[in-house]
């Protein structure tokens, strides 16, 4: 990130560390749209009342006020002025509700942009980030196989981005229903607190999670003792789980035929078959982790975090979830499941644990030299036409010495110069030709028909 800048939590990429958040933005965007995903780009804002339907997350917003207006902002209610979207999923809900006439059900559809949070910045997390983001909203009901989809599509992007440093990245999935049934099992009333005070077991640990659980949620602390125990249970597939799940009730007093244990048995089945059916197409990439609570209040189903191996201090790099009341239009629901990447974070994690960088500051692989500028119209002429060919071309900036112009394309990593036919060190030469400063090769060559080598042309990020 540039040095010296004067505003924490906005970061700003030098050109070459822009190069590898290009990169990992195209190879999600590729992999997004291989599995069927359409592209969209939603406004920068949204009305206050929309970006309050996400609970804890509303102390994070930014509010926008004309410079005239400032002083007077309490004149306004906060429901009624504009705000910077902190994430992408709930302009997408405003978004099917506005459009859907002209959507196509089930919408799937993937979203890279910048979002805005008020919260304190530290080393890899920002104020201004981009998130990258999938969803798949249905118009009514959204069959539950998409629970599955949506984690290994992600999973899929997570593993191309290997090639930059990436760690191998697992989603832990949960279901709110599974948690929510335990809890009110137990005779628990405050289900958002309690999914909220679990959802920070990674950050502050059991004992200070039960302590808030009975300090804020209303639970003694055999109940509390309880929810951690749920949190920390695990299984290798779908039938573990299960025999756990049962055994855990039954010590706890939780009956099979009670309306608790039946709403926890929705969410352990969906649970059980994202597990078993992840594993049969990539074995491993999903598994269960009942402690996946996310705090957010609009999650009613299945809930993922996701995690680098050997990054535990990054945190989770990719979260989400079903949601089936977020979007609706009079008694029409628009259900949707979806999970967002943190790809700022992941970008800074590149650049700054796993050692990517540019192979070049420039992606030009060709610069062609300026004899004087009487000649410079000749020099456009020789790029254009590479350009046109496909082969990235610049032209000297000034008709300085030849030593000096040849050192200009070595500062931005530009393997090729190009001299025109014309004076050479004082000799005429019959035709152009092209040097390869990285191997001192020169030879003659025709803008129409030369090629690059393949190895120094392509501007690729590389890993130290």
């Amino acid at each position: 990130m540039a040095k010296g800048a004067s505003i924490s939590g906005f970061p700003e990429w030098l050109p070459s560390e822009r190069v590898v958040e290009q990169r990992v933005i195209d190879t999600l965007r590729r992999v997004f749209e291989l599995n069927g995903f359409i592209g969209i780009e939603t406004r920068a804002v949204e009305q206050g009342s929309s970006l309050l339907k996400k609970g804890e997350t509303s102390k994070e917003i930014y509010l926008l006020s004309r410079l005239q207006e400032v002083g007077h902002e309490s004149d306004t209610p906060v429901n009624d002025r504009l705000g910077l979207h902190f994430d992408l999923t709930v302009p997408l809900s405003r978004y099917v509700v506005e459009h859907s006439g002209d959507l196509a059900f089930p919408f799937k559809r993937w979203q890279i942009q910048k979002v805005w949070r008020g919260e304190r910045p530290q080393e890899g997390r920002f104020r201004e980030f981009v998130q990258a983001d999938i969803d798949v909203i249905g118009n009514g009901d959204l069959p539950d196989h998409y629970e599955v989809e949506l984690p290994l599509v992600m999973v899929s992007a997570l593993e191309e981005l290997r090639a930059f440093g990436l760690p191998k990245a697992t989603v832990h999935a949960n279901n709110r229903k599974l948690s929510e049934g335990f809890y009110r099992g137990l005779g628990l009333t405050d289900i958002e607190g309690v999914l909220r005070e679990i959802d920070k077991l990674d950050k502050i640990g059991a004992d200070e999670v039960a302590k808030l659980l009975v300090d804020t949620c209303g639970a003694d602390e055999a109940q509390a003792r309880a929810c951690l125990e749920l949190a920390e249970l695990t299984a290798a597939d779908g039938k573990e789980l299960a025999d756990k799940f049962d055994a855990l009730c039954a010590a706890h007093g939780i009956a099979a035929d009670s309306a608790a244990y039946m709403l926890a048995r929705q969410g352990l089945d969906t649970l059980a078959m994202i597990v078993d059916e992840a594993a049969l197409i990539r074995p491993g990439a999903v598994i269960a982790d009942l402690k996946i609570a996310r705090g957010l209040d609009y999650y009613t189903g299945s809930v993922y975090e996701t995690f680098l191996d050997g990054a535990a201090s990054l945190g989770s790099i990719c979260s989400g979830g079903r949601y089936d009341n977020l979007a609706s239009q009079g008694n029409r629901k628009y259900p949707g499941v979806g999970l967002s990447i943190g790809l700022s974070r992941l970008v800074s994690y590149m650049l700054h644990s796993a050692g990517a960088h540019a192979s070049r500051v420039c992606p030009a692989s060709v610069l062609v030299a300026v004899w004087n500028e009487q000649d410079r119209s000749a020099a456009n002429l020789i790029a254009n036409t590479l350009r046109s060919r496909g082969i990235a071309a610049d032209v000297a900036p000034t008709a300085d010495k030849l030593g000096k112009q040849i050192k200009y394309a070595d500062k931005l990593g530009i393997p090729y110069v190009w001299f025109p036919a014309g004076a050479t060190d004082g000799d005429d030469t019959a035709s152009d030709e092209v040097k390869n400063i990285v191997t001192g090769d020169q030879q003659p060559a025709d803008p129409k028909s030369w090629q690059p080598d393949t190895v120094y042309a392509r501007q690729t990020v590389v890993i130290d």
